[in-house]
């Protein structure tokens, strides 16, 4: 954590910006979440560095904690409720000063990741092409959207859809679909997510017993 610290104050202090995330759902206690988000607030209070906080709800299903039994007491279910509770203590504890909190489609598929646009988030998150982290810990919801249905998602929540840069520049906003759509997604490029969850380079692996 000193070293974390020390890292991103020297990033902001050099005018690198930077996101902040928490990951969430394990072994953490609700005491824990708040020392974390406080400590989030205090740096960006110091240096403004921050773009966006990203909570990350923790994937279970193939994570090596869980499969190998390698903590105690690991928590293997996050629930809707506990996701948008999240979301909702974020956003009242770092409005006034990281005001992008962006949902984890990624980790909590795109219907949950709509509805944390009530609760507190005000960015969807991006395609993501080719992730491998939440996919190697077992995510079933994929790791690529389209950006029209990524604008869908957000229309049927009732918000407009913005493009932005990385560092949050709004760069376009969609009020309405365009005229002509983009490329589609190019599987001879980037892979498909079938070819990417079946490959062996991103799933856990059982280490064989040593006698």
């Amino acid at each position: 954590m000193r070293d974390w610290i020390r890292v991103i104050r020297a990033a902001h202090k050099l005018g690198i910006p930077t996101t902040v995330t928490i990951m969430y759902g394990h072994v953490e206690t609700a005491l824990d979440r708040a020392r974390h988000l406080d400590l989030v607030r205090a740096i960006q209070k110091e240096t403004g560095g921050f773009t966006e906080f990203v909570p990350l709800s923790f994937i279970a299903a193939e994570a090596p904690m869980v499969r190998k039994s390698l903590v105690p007491g690991v928590r293997t279910v996050v629930t809707r409720e506990d996701v948008l509770r999240m979301y909702a203590i974020a956003r009242l504890m770092l409005d006034s000063w990281i005001p992008n909190l962006q949902a984890a489609w990624v980790k909590q598929g795109p219907g949950l990741a709509q509805a944390c646009l009530s609760a507190g988030a005000n960015d969807f998150g991006g395609t993501l092409m080719n992730e491998s982290i939440s996919t190697s810990a077992g995510s079933p919801h994929g790791q690529f959207l389209e950006p029209a249905e990524i604008r869908s998602w957000i229309r049927a929540a009732g918000r407009v859809p913005v493009e932005r840069s990385t560092t949050y520049k709004t760069l376009r906003v969609f009020e309405d679909e365009p005229a002509v759509p983009e490329r589609p997604w190019n599987e001879a490029i980037f892979g498909s997510y079938a070819r990417l969850i079946a490959s062996p380079e991103f799933r856990f692996r059982r280490s064989e017993p040593r006698g």
